[in-house]
């Protein structure tokens, strides 16, 4: 585990703003997508009808009430620790801007939004660098004892690692703000390890995605629980009515107990659908393919030998994979999978099989 703080800039470091979706746009399009980590069948029936039901109302402004007593009631919390957000990144930014912090340090590889957020508000921001060979597992020890703002993923993206909830805990201080990034959390199940709706943790903000799950990434709604003097700032810091009306009816959709049940069953398919992706690419252990582990999310981080030219391969051969190499910590060798089911997992396998022959000329 190291500890690394990169310049404002740091010229030459990974790209923080490519996101999956990159991988599949334009030319992409038409490849079968294991970058993007969006539930595939998705948005269901039922939930597109609830928001297309709410275009009715689009000439009055926003009303969030409804759905920020759903998501508090789902959480068994009172309304003022909620705050409803135009999507996880959004509570990103707004915790950039309205937290007065002095030394914010992002634990890595994770989703990179965090500290792009915090270095476009002008902080400089320390990392927490994980390596493979502690498995990407957190040591609270790591993280600096004067770091006053921490981020961390759980379960992480990319490394799909489920950090005890009880570990995350551990790095709660006086007058250090903690954010735990759960926008997979609802894909692991029973939500085991989960911070949300906890309210015995110091400085904790837990920031949730329904775009994951749910399939409404282009929809663009998520929120935060924390408390309620911490609501208080980022709202002040949000413009006024920024979670549009579709968002809202979804929001208050997909946390009533019928959508609670059907993410739970969610979550032990794509578990099951994981399981049999790991075993596949363990056939590919002569070749040097490891995969990071045990992975809890719905997405699987592989070290593949010369993976830029073999994830380009398998372009070729009708396949869209996320690089890891824009993720700091990790390099070229490393691609996320996206979990998915069981036909288009074997068929993923054919081709990696024909990726990998290609790349060894033996």
């Amino acid at each position: 585990m190291d500890t690394h703080t990169p310049t404002p800039t740091d010229p030459g470091g990974p790209d923080l703003r490519h996101h999956g979706d990159a991988e599949v746009r334009d030319d992409g399009s038409a490849l079968v997508d294991l970058a993007v980590n969006v539930r595939t069948g998705t948005p269901p029936a039922w939930l597109r009808k609830h928001v297309a039901a709410s275009l009715g109302s689009l000439a009055a402004y926003p009303d969030g009430r409804a759905a920020r007593a759903a998501v508090a009631a789902r959480h068994g919390l009172p309304v003022e620790r909620v705050l409803l957000t135009a999507g996880a990144a959004e509570a990103f930014v707004l915790l950039a801007r309205a937290l007065k912090v002095r030394r914010p340090v992002v634990v890595h590889p994770q989703f990179t939004e965090p500290e792009a957020a915090l270095r476009d508000a002008g902080h400089t921001v320390g990392r927490v660098l994980l390596r493979a060979a502690d498995g990407f597992r957190l040591d609270p020890a790591a993280v600096p004892e004067d770091a006053d703002l921490v981020v961390v993923g759980n379960p992480t993206n990319p490394t799909s690692v489920l950090h005890p909830a009880g570990v995350l805990a551990s790095l709660a201080r006086p007058g250090r703000t903690l954010v735990v990034d759960e926008a997979f959390m609802d894909a692991v199940p029973g939500e085991r390890e989960a911070l949300a709706g906890r309210t015995d943790v110091p400085g904790l903000v837990v920031l949730r995605s329904l775009t994951k799950t749910w399939g409404l990434a282009g929809l663009r709604i998520g929120y935060v629980l924390a408390d309620p003097e911490t609501v208080g700032a980022l709202e002040r810091a949000q413009p006024l009515w920024p979670v549009s009306t579709p968002a809202l009816a979804a929001a208050e959709a997909c946390v009533a107990p019928r959508a609670l049940a059907e993410a739970a069953h969610a979550a032990h398919r794509i578990a099951a659908d994981r399981e049999r992706l790991v075993a596949g690419l363990a056939e590919f252990a002569d070749a040097g393919v490891r995969a990071a582990g045990p992975a809890e999310g719905p997405f699987v981080l592989v070290r593949v030998p010369d993976g830029a030219a073999v994830r380009h391969r398998l372009r070729g051969l009708g396949y869209a994979v996320r690089r890891g190499d824009t993720f700091p910590g990790l390099g070229e060798e490393w691609l996320r999978l996206a979990v998915r089911d069981r036909a288009t997992t074997e068929g993923f396998l054919r081709a990696l099989r024909r990726a990998l022959a290609q790349a060894d000329p033996a």
